[in-house]
């Protein structure tokens, strides 16, 4: 089992570059160099967690970067930040977004057509203060939970432990890659530091994390905010944005 601790060391089989140094801590970050060379956070406290798409003004967000200079003038200092999920050219999201207990897109049942958000499974992170889901697109649709932030990508990378039947061991799509997978009631969010294929990235989430369950947020723009790792992407113009940050006292 995974515990903190300070300096280097071995964990499921993978180098340990960094990780926070509190072991009681809602949020842990590492670095690992194998098997693929990735960042991972750990969400542990899900109040801490929420989505973010549009500004009071109407515009998106857009960028990590300007995410995190909101929040800290909204006395929430940003811990971490993730795109979350993949999005339109107006940047308003594919599928199921829900921000504050409010809906902004309905969940996408499409089960054809391009793009690897229509690759099967496809399926819903969602989550509230006490509790969270991850689960496929057509069980989620079944279900009652009351979401107060849900976001909805795709392909599932793991379903149940079994890898998605549609990577190929051989295939020859590299990119830059994040997800997130449910274990334990905590939250795995994943980024990769090299370009890697879609097996390589689900095998990592099956067998370096022992994650049964993980889905696939986007790939090319992937994009994270993780100060502790000294991770500042801001290159890339997103919509839906993942974000970690507990309310601070302050002075405006």
């Amino acid at each position: 089992m995974y515990k903190p601790a300070v300096g280097h060391g071995i964990l499921l089989g993978f180098i340990v570059m960094s990780m926070t140094l509190r072991a009681d801590a809602d949020i842990e970050q590492w670095r690992v160099s194998e098997p693929i060379q990735a960042d991972v956070v750990k969400v542990k406290n899900f109040k801490g967690l929420s989505l973010h798409l549009y500004q009071s003004n109407g515009e998106p967000y857009s960028t990590l970067t300007h995410l995190a200079k909101r929040m800290q003038q909204a006395c929430r200092p940003l811990s971490f930040a993730m795109n979350a999920g993949m999005f339109q050219h107006d940047y308003s999201a594919v599928g199921l977004y829900v921000e504050n207990s409010q809906q902004l897109h309905a969940l996408n049942t499409a089960t054809q057509g391009f793009g690897n958000f229509l690759i099967q499974p496809n399926g819903v992170l969602a989550w509230n203060d006490h509790d969270v889901r991850l689960q496929t697109t057509a069980e989620y649709a079944k279900s009652t939970f009351q979401a107060r932030y849900a976001t909805q990508s795709g392909p599932m990378l793991v379903t149940q432990g079994q890898i998605n039947s549609n990577f190929l061991k051989d295939a020859s799509s590299y990119k830059i890659r994040n997800g997130v997978g449910l274990k334990n009631q905590q939250l795995y969010f994943v980024i990769s530091n090299e370009p890697v294929t879609f097996y390589q990235f689900a095998t990592f989430f099956k067998e370096a994390l022992k994650i049964e369950d993980a889905l696939y947020l986007d790939g090319s723009l992937s994009s994270a905010y993780i100060p502790a790792l000294n991770r500042f992407d801001a290159w890339r113009r997103l919509g839906p944005m993942l974000a970690y940050g507990e309310f601070k006292s302050c002075h405006k």
